[in-house]
């Protein structure tokens, strides 16, 4: 019985949340630039945030880590409770566009119950999801 994944394998898995990675980035940043709606911008973009976090950790541990859905959800209300304590202005930000929509500026509840649908998904696909997808991934 071997235990933990082979070097070929998490070369692998390397390879394919890093191709995930960097597609979800992509979308996101598209979605950032140029849909200005009231459901894709706020709800969906905040679900696929937490989930290129997890596609990226992924890339330094391709290992199984049942628990990384709760640790990006803990680090995604993480940030936003740094947003409701304004840290963009604490830090003297505003003035960088980038930095401040990379930390974000605004508090919401609702960001949070993206984080959490976001981070369920991701649990699905840990616990029982990836079963259905797994090609030697």
């Amino acid at each position: 019985m071997q235990l933990g994944l082979s070097m070929e394998n998490k070369k692998k898995k390397r390879i394919f949340y890093a191709a995930a990675t960097l597609i979800l980035l992509a979308v996101e940043v598209l979605i950032a630039l140029y849909v200005h709606d009231d459901f894709v911008r706020p709800y969906i973009g905040d679900v696929l945030a937490v989930i290129v976090v997890y596609t990226f950790i992924r890339i330094i541990v391709p290992e199984k880590c049942a628990l990384l859905p709760l640790f990006v959800f803990i680090f995604a209300v993480g940030v936003e409770v740094l947003q409701y304590f304004d840290l963009v202005t604490v830090l003297g930000l505003e003035g960088n566009r980038f930095l401040k929509i990379l930390l974000g500026s605004v508090f919401d509840l609702k960001d949070i119950m993206c984080y959490a649908i976001g981070c369920a998904l991701l649990g699905l696909y840990e616990f029982g999801g990836r079963k259905l997808w797994k090609r030697n991934l």
